[in-house]
């Protein structure tokens, strides 16, 4: 899927692993724990399978399906490390219908083909920007989190006493965003020093077209938050409203500019 033209495997595995996911997200309430995490590794494992395949198979493509594809899959990564730290996570069943959705979109969108003259980086490139999308995901998750256990304690509720403490969910949160914004901190200098050189004869000097407008607002908005964060203490509602803001400008920045060359105006990237 990921960088590749899909062939009969590679969609025959793409609906596996969409089957595997809606398996353990439809069956989650009704199996036990340890099994429901069983048929969400087997889903995991899918969709690794699918993404490998794509590294190795065909043209190089990518694009805005694939790279939600991608950054599901991280955040799945983050969540099966996390789960055998923090055993009270109650996310599986969210995940795996995001993974599936994940997976059958970049069935429909494989992506565009990568220009032929683009450098040998470049695919390390895209995967910093890929990598920062998937750590702040997993921010993105754990905020909610913290929301939805912020509310159970206000409505007394048993689970809020056998969740994840408020104060560690909020301490991963701000980890997440921190390694995330160094990765895009690192793909953003890559990107305006070297953008001639990665993409080759395609390649062109660093413009303010959409992507690049979406990328540095949503720099600033991170590096607000991480300043906020370290000199005023911010936590709560406002931080995650900023978190939140940020990674709407993050996915505006690649996956929306994709999604409206490749699928509304149904041409290849300039």
């Amino acid at each position: 899927m990921i960088l590749a033209i899909p062939s009969p495997l590679g969609v025959a595995l793409g609906i596996a692993t969409a089957a595997a996911y809606g398996f353990a997200a439809a069956a989650g309430t009704r199996l036990s724990r340890q099994a429901t995490q069983w048929a969400l590794g087997i889903a995991w494992l899918l969709h690794a399978a699918v993404l490998g395949h794509g590294l190795v198979g065909g043209d190089p493509r990518f694009g805005f399906a694939p790279a939600l594809s991608v950054t599901a899959w991280l955040v799945l990564t983050v969540y099966a490390v996390e789960s055998r730290l923090y055993p009270q996570l109650k996310v599986r069943r969210a995940l795996a219908w995001l993974g599936a959705a994940a997976v059958l979109l970049a069935l429909l969108f494989p992506g565009t083909p990568l220009h032929v003259s683009a450098s040998p980086w470049l695919p390390l490139h895209l995967a910093l920007g890929i990598a920062s999308y998937g750590l702040f995901g997993a921010a993105v998750v754990h905020a909610w989190l913290i929301t939805r256990a912020e509310k159970q304690i206000r409505l007394a509720s048993a689970e809020a006493q056998a969740g994840v403490p408020l104060l560690t969910l909020e301490r991963l949160t701000f980890r997440f965003v921190t390694a995330g914004f160094v990765l895009l901190s690192a793909t953003l200098l890559a990107g305006l020093f070297f953008s001639e050189q990665l993409y080759g004869a395609a390649g062109r000097a660093w413009k303010w077209d959409h992507k690049t407008i979406f990328s540095v607002l949503a720099w600033l908005s991170f590096a607000v938050l991480l300043t906020g964060r370290a000199r005023f203490g911010w936590r709560g509602r406002t931080a995650r409203r900023v978190l939140y803001a940020g990674s709407a400008l993050l996915l505006l920045a690649y996956v929306g500019s994709r999604f409206v060359l490749e699928v509304v105006l149904t041409r290849p990237p300039v």
